[in-house]
């Protein structure tokens, strides 16, 4: 897809664009806010749930809102960017981020969070697609390949903030309900200023009018598909299982109900996440995927281990290995996929990938959350070690196929 500034007419003031290099660091940025916008509200549960008096169906439907508008967006709008640009679509969909939050920082009642969410989901699925496939297209000359890492470094980052900048300002602030979402506003309002000036579109007529349509994948690229979706899905369900569950382990290990140290906690994989995607991103994406899949059994059998031991050191190390694992998978996965995907396709394939790994995230996190509410916290957690340790292997499966298929070819090349 090609980007270009419209030539300025007789009597019109030329319009300002962001050169090729702010336009790359941008639509990184436009990951990263949708990852912390996504996270925003979770260390603010609690604080919705005894305030509002709210039952744990109403708190758990909060989070479910978010899921189910972000898929449906998936679905409808996954190939949009590639109609009318990457620039227009993250400016739809970071608007409706600032919408969304703006309802979370004035909520007088859970009535406002419930629309607030909606609109998350309905921004992160707009937004991340479109700047996933812009990082990609705003690299510099024969530097494609290190896209993938670079957007896995700013989700992490946003990851991060929306654990530590949420959980101090809950902790110490005043108005904890409100303050958090208000500092957000006001990072996305400044993000949205440069999305503006980014180049526009230029309309490829053979693509004809965007209209809903079934998200495909080319056949040429299908293998590598299937391997980049596994991996992507292992990473998010493994983060969610560990954002979930580890929140609540290291609360039972550490002895503090402190939501700031909690959130700090949690951080170290985030941080983890991104330091592990800038280091790698000079290895074949089939490599990252392979390396991330074992690293991720290993991680699960500590994790475990650190639950049933209450062993605050092995939760520690379970902790940067999972951001280890998370990173190599993540990057991996998106770099098998964006190197490949057709440039006019390029948004609705990383949809699709997407599309499944929220898909299978959203299901088990579900299904763990009633495991836990039923059963406990160590029933759930030895089940999410289940299914996880099952997509790890199904990822080192589709690496070795994939390696087979072309010979290792593909997957050299997939940088």
């Amino acid at each position: 897809m090609t980007t270009f500034e419209l030539p300025a007419t007789a009597t019109a003031q030329p319009r300002r664009t962001l050169s090729r290099r702010a336009s790359f660091w941008t639509a990184a940025a436009v990951a990263g806010i949708s990852l912390w916008t996504s996270a925003a509200p979770t260390t603010a549960y609690p604080l919705y749930a005894s305030t509002w008096h709210l039952t744990p169906t109403a708190t758990t439907a909060i989070f479910a809102v978010y899921p189910v508008v972000l898929v449906v967006f998936l679905l409808i709008f996954g190939q949009l960017s590639d109609y009318i640009g990457r620039r227009a679509t993250m400016l739809y969909g970071v608007g409706a981020l600032l919408a969304g939050v703006l309802l979370f920082a004035i909520a007088p009642s859970v009535d406002w969070v419930y629309a607030g969410r909606a609109l998350m989901g309905a921004g992160v699925g707009l937004a991340l697609t479109a700047a996933t496939a812009a990082v990609v297209e705003y690299s510099a000359q024969g530097k494609a390949s290190r896209a993938s890492s670079i957007t896995t470094a700013a989700t992490a980052a946003g990851l991060a903030l929306a654990t530590i900048v949420g959980g101090g300002l809950i902790e110490y602030a005043p108005a904890p309900l409100h303050l958090d979402f208000w500092v957000l506003l006001a990072v996305i309002a400044i993000v949205f200023g440069f999305v503006w000036q980014m180049p526009r579109h230029t309309k490829d007529e053979s693509q004809g009018a965007w209209r809903p349509r079934p998200i495909t994948v080319a056949k040429g690229i299908r293998v590598l598909y299937v391997a980049s979706a596994v991996a992507v899905t292992a990473a998010y369900a493994f983060g969610s299982v560990f954002l979930a569950l580890g929140a609540q382990v290291a609360r039972q290990l550490i002895g503090t109900e402190n939501i700031f140290v909690i959130g700090l906690i949690l951080a170290i994989m985030s941080v983890t996440i991104g330091v592990t995607a800038m280091a790698g991103r000079r290895f074949p994406a089939g490599r990252l995927v392979a390396a991330g899949a074992v690293a991720t059994l290993v991680d699960l059998a500590i994790l475990e281990t650190s639950a049933q031991t209450h062993s605050l050191p092995l939760f520690m190390a379970a902790t940067v290995l999972g951001g280890i694992s998370y990173g190599l998978l993540f990057s991996g996965g998106l770099g098998l996929i964006t190197a490949h995907a057709p440039a006019h396709h390029r948004g609705g394939t990383v949809a699709a990938v997407y599309l499944v790994a929220y898909v299978l995230q959203g299901s088990i996190a579900l299904t763990l959350g009633l495991v836990a509410t039923a059963s406990g916290l160590a029933t759930a957690l030895l089940l999410g070690v289940i299914v996880i340790g099952s997509l790890a292997v199904l990822v080192i499966a589709a690496a070795g196929a994939l390696a087979a298929r072309g010979g290792g070819q593909l997957v050299e090349e997939a940088r």
